[in-house]
């Protein structure tokens, strides 16, 4: 094989050579190069000359990468010396299945005597359904790169991962989690975020409610002002739900210009507080027209918002949602830009407004 850089020149041959033997060429490389010794009519580079420069090592760190599920792409750091996988709320990582033990598995660090080495170690607490490792059975077993493991229907794979395979992963969870348009949540996730802070409150004994919105007369924003505005219009709402939400919170596009939302710690005159502050905030918000010629022109919307609250109209998550649907469409009924609750609210409830809780 020519190296690369070689230069192709074709020899000198005597005029009066006329036959059709194969003429000479010559292999001539560039003066900056060292050279070794010759052969025939090429030479060659000297051996030290395609060595590489050393790499630096890699911060790699161990982690859980759920490949299916919920949490599906989301890595999971094992930063303590011991990890808990299980069904309880008190699991490291907790895995909602109900195949899986309240305390199912366990990963431990640990130092080797022998090598110096770092291992991670599963070992399996004794379940019902077992932990199985690349698909076999296991009790105690070290981990390797790569290795999957299987509790229950869900299905993690430990990984040495560096900064960039761990924002990597990130980056593809929020895109299989997120609507693209709004940045909100998409309602698979909502509904698996909105089981797991269910299943909290109830352990904790702690109040949440949920919203359901849905913008009124939108196809006239779209029949107006075009589909680029209409989009524009559900990014801009996306964003004025978020400016309401407090920490904990979370709000989904369901699809359309539908959107939900539950609000941690906050009983139902907490919620239609902040319901109405959306409601006031969108109602007030000059929205963008997207128009190249006139760049200046806005648009007005409203929206009208049903409200459920745990435990006293559910403790179902599910039925929640319901219930807040239906209290939508009787705010739909009774004129629009309204924020309706699933019961009545008495006087003394309207009175008494004690602060949310927000840690």
């Amino acid at each position: 094989m020519l190296p690369k850089n070689a230069i192709l020149r074709k020899a000198p041959t005597a005029k009066h050579d006329r036959s059709n033997k194969k003429q000479n060429f010559l292999w001539k490389f560039p003066s900056s190069l060292s050279y070794s010794k010759d052969e025939g009519n090429r030479t060659l580079p000297a051996a030290g000359f395609m060595q590489k420069p050393e790499r630096q090592p890699r911060d790699l760190r161990p982690a859980l990468v759920f490949l299916n599920g919920d949490l599906i792409a989301v890595p999971i750091p094992l930063e303590r010396e011991e990890v808990i996988l299980g069904r309880a709320l008190e699991a490291d990582v907790r895995i909602n299945d109900t195949k899986v033990s309240r305390q199912h598995a366990k990963i431990n660090t640990i130092v080797n005597q022998e090598t110096g080495l770092i291992e991670y170690v599963l070992t399996d607490f004794g379940s019902r359904n077992g932990t199985y490792l690349n698909g076999q059975r296991t009790g105690v077993e070290s981990l390797s790169n790569g290795d999957k493991i299987t509790i229950g229907e869900h299905i993690l794979r430990f990984d040495l991962l560096d900064e960039i395979d761990r924002e990597y992963q990130r980056q593809i969870h929020r895109l299989i989690s997120h609507d693209d348009l709004t940045g909100l949540l998409s309602s698979r996730s909502f509904f698996s975020e909105l089981r797991r802070e269910s299943a909290r409150a109830k352990t904790e004994s702690r109040p949440f409610c949920v919203l359901m919105m849905d913008v009124d007369h939108f196809k006239k924003v779209n029949d107006t002002y075009g589909h680029l505005t209409g989009s524009k219009t559900l990014e801009e709402i996306g964003q004025c739900i978020i400016k309401i939400m407090r920490s904990g919170d979370a709000a989904s596009r369901f699809g359309g210009e539908e959107f939900a939302a539950f609000l941690l710690d906050a009983d139902l005159t907490q919620a239609i507080v902040a319901a109405e502050r959306i409601r006031v905030e969108i109602e007030e918000k000059e929205f963008t027209v997207v128009r190249q010629s006139k760049p200046t022109i806005t648009h007005h919307v409203t929206i009208s918002i049903g409200i459920a609250s745990f435990p006293t109209d559910s403790s179902d998550p599910i039925e929640l949602v319901e219930m807040a649907d239906s209290a939508l469409y009787r705010a739909k009924r009774e004129g629009r830009n309204l924020v309706c609750a699933y019961r009545d609210v008495s006087l003394d409830e309207k009175n008494q407004l004690p602060a949310r809780r927000t840690e």
